[in-house]
């Protein structure tokens, strides 16, 4: 079983998306916070379950989605560690998700 770490910059985005979907429904962004935390806690037992990155041919990070938002991570031995969020219909910014992985 792996351990799920959550970077800042990652909190960072989930929150930011929350607080814009809040704008205008509350429980929307309620219910999708729950969401992506249920299905990212299922990574500390399957790690591997995400999908490759579309953006690289070969990468060490994966995703997974959760309508609408894309959750990246990349895994170790004993970790998986959460680090970019964003909405799906963005382009991916590759450094922000290098910088993340940095930290």
């Amino acid at each position: 079983m792996a351990q799920v770490i959550w970077t800042e910059p990652a909190r960072a985005d989930l929150e930011a998306i929350m607080d814009y979907i809040a704008i205008e429904n509350p429980a929307a962004a309620t219910e999708l916070v729950r969401r992506v935390l249920r299905h990212v806690e299922q990574l500390a037992q399957h790690p591997d379950s995400g999908s490759r990155l579309p953006e690289f041919a070969r990468s060490r990070y994966r995703q997974i989605v959760e309508p609408p938002c894309r959750v990246f991570y990349r895994r170790t031995d004993r970790f998986v560690v959460i680090l970019h969020v964003m909405r799906t219909e963005r382009l991916l910014d590759v450094r922000r998700l290098e910088a993340a992985a940095e930290e």
